[in-house]
């Protein structure tokens, strides 16, 4: 009896030291798993925070650049300038009551078709003359914007760009202004309040800040006009002036040293509701643009912290588990079947709950992916963005031309030569001819492409690309046969040249500085499929970037996403073809093999 309690007591002994053994090597193995996951998770959610902010900033330049060239086309606008006053205001002869009307019309029409918020025509006096809002209760028609900087810098230097807060509407947005008959100012307005819904659905925290940190554009609008920083006393002064507002307010966030961002639970705004979560969050900043303008993009950590946590609590599990099993295994030998057979049994219980761990891994992943290439799919519109100078330079010269001849037609009326006016006439009809299909065209680009699949041109589809970069082929050397007139491929003409743009753009862009550059188009057709070679002489693609030219971000270019042949592959492969690098000993060459179609 005596030596079976001894017995039983050094067993429970036994057991006892191997449990703080077990013990003790789960306290070991937990923070050393933690700190090795956690460096890693927030090495790769810090590169997907920046990667999504920087798309999100493509969006929103994409949104700017849209209606950028806007004004500079209504400046030269026959029913502007018939309403524009000179200098000396309308007592030099106010506009017509019909003119006005017929322009307030127009202007309706365009800010409703362009996606503009308002646009309005302001006086030498400082008021406005003309509005898109005449029907509303708030119409800008009569107002006084004197006072506005962007006002004032567009009658002095031409043009103006300002963010602020509306006097009348009481609402904020991008104003964009141009001098018109040199003492009007045409100005359309921008409202980013579809963006911010945008980035409110996709979650995280958005904002884009001035160059002195004053937040203009955000996800969360009770952040607007708020400082990321304190400000000096001149300024807040300036910014209060610029932006139209009373006051600055305080920075609604802290940076910690870890460059982690908390919300503040103290600001005089109500911020936050009681159960938002204040942080931390990992916060991704982009560069400076020509605006000074940044995009900021927090997203919470909550996520990583709490994968941290599991791994630090599965880590000691595991140490603990081992050093009991092997307790287990030389204090209970005669049980060794009994007690493998159980192991084996928590070992694939274990094993499926980590199965189901990695699946709803795997599925949030997935999701992440989904909303970045929603993302992605918004860089398509910044295309019409980038082509917008040359057009305007296209336009801008004929105009130009019309304006001279005009001149001299009526100097060659007044000298009786009527002969020689009719040829100018002409001269002009023919210019007129030139701007409309120049701008008919960009209409045409700027189109979604969503219409049903059928069998496009391939002459149409290179007549209507050459014709956006004209002006970027006029300094090199441009070869491309004829083509073909019953040449047909299938798809959709927008997205077809939405490839041929980019890739012909890249080209240009690649010989820039090659003293003699040659861009060539060659056109093979192989039973059913039609082949596009797009070729330059420039300084080639590395090797190394060639292997993943294709992939997301991969670019040579400074101020370049990486997005633009990812997206051309997109179309081509949906459209049912092929985008590949061809290889050769100099310059660059891509292939895009299209299906054929019959007319």
């Amino acid at each position: 009896m005596i030596e079976r309690l001894a017995l039983r007591l050094r067993q429970r002994r036994a057991l006892a030291g191997w449990a703080l053994a077990a013990l003790a090597a789960g306290a070991l193995a937990a923070p050393v798993a933690g700190a090795l996951l956690h460096e890693t998770l927030v090495a790769r959610f810090a590169d997907e925070t920046l990667a999504d902010a920087r798309l999100r900033q493509a969006l929103a330049d994409s949104e700017v650049a849209r209606l950028r060239l806007l004004p500079e086309a209504l400046a030269n606008d026959r029913d502007v300038t018939d309403v524009a006053q000179p200098a000396n205001g309308p007592a030099s002869g106010a506009p017509s009551p019909d003119r006005i009307a017929r322009l307030n019309a127009r202007l309706e029409r365009m800010a409703r078709e362009a996606g503009a918020a308002v646009i309005y025509l302001i006086g030498p006096d400082g008021r406005a003359l003309a509005a898109s809002n005449w029907r509303s209760p708030t119409t800008f028609l009569g107002k006084y914007y004197g006072f506005r900087p962007y006002y004032r810098e567009a009658r002095d230097r031409g043009q103006a760009e300002q963010f602020a807060l509306g006097t009348v509407s009481g609402k904020p947005g991008l104003y964009l202004g141009r001098r018109v008959n040199a003492n009007n100012v045409i100005v359309v307005k921008l409202e980013f309040d579809g963006l911010e819904a945008q980035w409110r659905a996709a979650g995280g925290l958005t904002f884009v800040t001035d160059r002195d940190g004053v937040i203009l554009v955000t996800s969360r609008p009770d952040w607007r006009f708020a400082a990321t920083h304190a400000l000096d006393p001149a300024t807040h002064r300036a910014e209060t002036r610029t932006n139209g507002v009373p006051h600055i307010g305080p920075p609604p966030f802290h940076l910690r040293d870890d460059g982690t961002l908390v919300l503040t639970p103290s600001a005089p705004l109500p911020l936050l509701s009681p159960a938002e979560d204040r942080g931390p969050y990992l916060l991704a900043s982009t560069p400076p643009d020509a605006r000074g303008w940044r995009f900021h993009l927090a997203l919470p950590l909550r996520e990583v912290e709490t994968t941290v946590t599991m791994a630090r609590i599965g880590g000691g599990l595991i140490a603990a588990v081992l050093v009991a099993l092997a307790g287990l295994l030389a204090e209970r030998r005669r049980r060794r079947a009994e007690r493998t057979r159980q192991l084996e049994d928590a070992v694939a219980e274990r094993t499926a709950a980590m199965g189901r761990e990695m699946a709803e891994r795997m599925a949030a992943e997935e999701r992440a992916e989904t909303l970045r290439e929603t993302l992605r799919q918004a860089n398509r519109l910044a295309t019409l963005g980038q082509i917008t100078a040359g057009v305007a330079h296209e336009t801008a010269q004929p105009v130009a031309a019309i304006r001279t001849h005009a001149m001299a037609a009526r100097l060659l009326l007044d000298r009786g030569e009527t002969a020689q006016a009719a040829q100018t006439l002409v001269a002009i009809d023919g210019l007129a001819d030139r701007i409309g299909t120049v701008t008919a065209q960009l209409r045409n680009f700027a189109r979604k492409g969503r219409g049903g699949s059928g069998p496009v041109a391939m002459a149409e589809i290179i007549d209507g690309a050459c014709l956006l970069l004209k002006e970027r082929l006029a300094p090199v050397t441009f070869v491309c046969p004829p083509v073909p007139p019953g040449l047909h491929v299938q798809g959709e003409r927008v997205r077809f040249e939405q490839v041929l743009v980019n890739l012909m753009r890249n080209a240009l862009e690649a010989m820039e500085g090659s003293p003699d550059p040659v861009l060539t188009l060659t056109l093979t057709e192989h039973g059913d499929m039609v082949t596009i070679l797009i070729a330059d002489n420039g300084p080639g693609i590395a090797p190394d970037l060639a292997e993943r030219l294709f992939t997301p971000f991969a670019t040579t270019r400074p101020a370049g996403l990486g997005l633009g042949l990812v997206i051309a592959r997109d179309i081509v492969e949906e459209l049912g073809g092929t985008l590949q690098l061809r290889p050769g000993r100099g310059g660059a060459t891509f292939a895009v093999t299209l299906p054929r179609a019959r007319p």
